[in-house]
């Protein structure tokens, strides 16, 4: 059982002993923006692949400090994400902002919205953030489906037999119908299908 810390360690007043918690709070921060920094920098030199036997730097953090794999991936993720984003890395850097807020920004935030975002992190709560991430997230897929949508409709495929009966194409597609067919008439061109595979492109 710990034991209680000593009365007299704590501030008399209590708005003092609230000024101390939210100094350690961003102290705290900064401390975790370092951490991830370093884990950053360990990550880039593979300093987690030491004997051959540790897999990836998740794999190193729950090992060596005892955080569970999917907490450490998501710290190495934000990590990365930091170098991309200057203000909400700045910010993090003086303690501004919590690891909570930042790990949410870093899945929606780009050059453009980050200062936005760290807007609703400096008044907002954490869940306020969350709240915005979900937000964008979900204009983020609807663009997306609606990309899709309209890939869809503006493919287009021709092709004609010109006067020595070689054919011509010309072909719009999304990218993944797009390089399946790059492919296949590439391999035609190379003359590495054989004519009973013809029936299966």
């Amino acid at each position: 059982m710990t034991a209680a810390l000593p009365a007299e360690i704590f501030p008399k007043d209590i708005d003092s002993l609230g000024n101390e918690i939210t100094l350690l709070a961003g102290q705290i921060n900064a401390a975790n923006y370092r951490f991830l920094k370093l884990i950053a920098e360990f990550d880039r030199r593979s300093g987690w692949n030491c004997d051959g036997t540790v897999r990836n730097c998740a794999h190193w953090l729950n090992w060596k400090c005892g955080i569970d794999k999917g907490a450490a991936r998501e710290k190495i993720r934000v990590a990365r994400r930091l170098d991309e984003l200057p203000m909400i890395n700045a910010a993090f850097a003086a303690g501004e902002v919590s690891y909570s807020k930042v790990r949410a920004m870093t899945r929606v935030a780009t050059n453009e919205n980050e200062q936005y975002l760290l807007n609703i992190a400096h008044y907002g709560t954490a869940s306020h953030v969350e709240l915005v991430v979900r937000k964008f997230q979900r204009v983020r897929r609807q663009c997306a489906d609606d990309n899709d949508a309209l890939q869809q409709a503006e493919r287009e495929l021709s092709y004609y037999q010109d006067d020595d009966g070689m054919w011509v194409i010309s072909a719009r597609l999304p990218a993944e119908e797009g390089e399946l067919l790059v492919k296949a008439i590439e391999t035609v061109v190379q003359g590495d299908l054989k004519k009973e595979d013809y029936k299966r492109i």
